[in-house]
């Protein structure tokens, strides 16, 4: 995945995502089974609770990058788990990009100022957090110097894309929540396993990325 010029990266994206998305398709490649049908349906007598990510690309080392947050360990439905920067919308909150943008600079310090958002994937229910989550995926034109919250984070992965599409680096776990046993399938970052919502919409993104073909790769 590596490119010579990241603006026309950055174009070469946004006219993707301005095309429609691969969605469910792509993103239940990646989901825990059996597959739970409430993932894609929110409750109607429980409205869902809106919130934006930031799927942040950047330029290091010739290559495409984006990081992912290790949240601390707290007793809550996301405690420990690695995630894209982001959570709910606040009421100053324009938008759901707006929402991902203010995320991403209170949690690892990219200002709001330096991304250039590009699009949107395909927006998910986390039937868990009762959470329906639109992902902006945002673009700099340089290398970040992270500067995480000290109480949302515990640390930031820094991961290249291309390790995504290394098949040694997948896998699937079984998970057990108390009767239920699921079979969630992960990407291997470092020591932590990337699973459940992020999993799947990395695996919508690899999907945009695969439909622009050689063109991606000619950059």
């Amino acid at each position: 995945m590596r490119f010579s010029n990241i603006e026309i990266v950055a174009n070469q994206l946004k006219a993707r995502l301005d095309l429609p998305l691969p969605g469910r398709e792509a993103q239940v490649k990646m989901a825990p089974t059996p597959v739970d049908e409430n993932r894609f349906t929110e409750m109607v007598n429980r409205p869902a609770r809106p919130g934006g990510v930031m799927v942040l690309l950047y330029p290091k080392n010739g290559e495409l990058y984006l990081p992912l947050m290790k949240r601390p360990g707290y007793n809550g439905t996301h405690g420990g788990q690695v995630s894209f920067p982001g959570g709910k919308a606040e009421q100053e909150d324009l938008n759901l990009i707006e929402t991902a943008l203010r995320e991403t600079e209170e949690e690892i310090g990219v200002k709001t100022t330096a991304v250039s958002v590009l699009g949107q994937l395909s927006e998910l229910f986390i039937v868990a957090s009762n959470f329906k989550v639109l992902p902006t995926v945002g673009i700099l034109d340089h290398s970040p110097q992270f500067i995480p919250d000290p109480y949302e984070v515990e640390s930031i992965l820094e991961v290249p894309i291309s390790q995504f599409y290394d098949q040694e680096k997948r896998g699937v776990q079984e998970m057990r929540f108390g009767k239920y046993v699921i079979h969630s399938p992960y990407f291997k970052v470092e020591e932590h396993l990337v699973w459940g919502a992020t999993a799947m919409m990395l695996s919508e993104l690899l999907a945009v990325i695969d439909d622009m073909g050689d063109d991606f790769s000619k950059t």
